[in-house]
């Protein structure tokens, strides 16, 4: 199937959200992993997002170091191969700062407005701003603009109010009280943003998390303030769950919290450390394995057809398709892909 139009990305976040589940959100830093998310999804007959981070839009342009370059390549690449896997997948950008707002986020919401006055749709679903280190007033002025771009855009805001603890791709939060979002700053935000009239977008609250790769126990996550927030914000605006919401940092959660944050109104789950491990893991089994294949040792020349970059990227691929796979059943979206 192609991308999701954005009607279809809609459609894709009601439905998650009315029966119970979450998309996986896999990060991705290539064509091979762009491929590999795109296997995992098909393999569990999930709809998903594939998104791509500030550092990678960079790394995607080669030595031409240049954010919009790269993550334009990649979008036409994605919509290219997408069309023949049986799934929707939507494409979003990730936590983009204030100081990459002018060299990424903005000249792409100008290159899907374009597009659209054009009668096309927009190549990227979604964007993220993650104003998340700034007084939560200038992160609200700001999202109110995006937000307007992103109706004219056509795509869909992701917000961040409160800090996800640890680092990535060169995004770092603080481990201080903003991790755990407050009632009030859920009301700031929907006061400033609204419900859905004055455009959709997808709010990342935090309850504790923390960006990188932690055993189970090891971050101290309280997925019940997100319905303590969505209880609060029912009584002021009389909608039951009124926002829809981003788990980020979610590696080590259990199942359990998983669960509960997704039955509080998560419909997306951000997917990276474990997804990257999978792959990386597969790559340095099949070298150790075969070091004397894929190296010239003491004069000789080695086994071409084990040095041979698809040797070992298409079981890397597999790997990386099984945990996304996981993700998707452990998050209720497999097997539910839209007809």
């Amino acid at each position: 199937m192609p991308i999701a139009t954005p009607d279809e990305y809609a459609h894709m976040l009601d439905t998650a959200k009315a029966a119970g589940f979450a998309y996986p959100a896999i990060n991705v830093t290539s064509s091979q992993t762009l491929n590999a998310a795109l296997r995992g999804f098909a393999e569990a007959e999930s709809d998903g997002i594939i998104q791509v981070s500030v550092g990678t839009a960079q790394y995607l342009s080669g030595a031409a170091n240049h954010r919009l370059a790269g993550s334009l390549a990649l979008a036409a690449y994605a919509h290219e191969v997408a069309c023949h896997y049986s799934v929707r997948i939507a494409l979003h950008t990730d936590h983009c700062p204030e100081g990459n707002l002018e060299d990424w986020v903005l000249p792409l919401l100008d290159h899907s407005i374009r597009r659209v006055k054009g009668g096309q749709l927009p190549l990227y679903q979604s964007h993220m701003w993650d104003g998340s280190a700034l007084p939560l007033g200038r992160n609200l002025e700001v999202a109110r603009r995006l937000l307007e771009l992103s109706q004219q855009a056509r795509t869909i805001l992701e917000v961040e109010v409160g800090v996800v603890g640890g680092e990535e791709d060169g995004v770092e939060g603080a481990m201080d009280e903003r991790l755990y979002t407050t009632i009030d700053d859920a009301r700031r935000l929907v006061g400033e943003l609204g419900t859905g009239a004055q455009g959709r977008y997808l709010a990342a609250l935090t309850f504790g998390n923390v960006h990188g790769a932690y055993e189970p126990g090891h971050v101290k996550l309280r997925p019940a303030l997100l319905g303590e927030i969505q209880a609060a914000l029912a009584d002021q605006t009389g909608i039951d769950r009124p926002l829809d919401l981003v788990f980020h940092g979610g590696s080590g959660s259990t199942a359990d919290e998983i669960r509960q944050a997704v039955g509080h109104g998560v419909v997306k789950m951000n997917i990276d450390s474990d997804t990257q491990y999978a792959f990386t893991r597969s790559i340095a089994g099949y070298m150790l394995s075969r070091y004397d294949q894929v190296l010239k040792l003491d004069g000789e020349v080695g086994v071409k057809k084990s040095y041979d970059p698809r040797s070992w990227g298409k079981p890397a691929e597999q790997a990386m398709a099984g945990r996304v796979v996981d993700a998707a059943q452990q998050l209720g979206s497999a097997g539910r892909r839209l007809k």
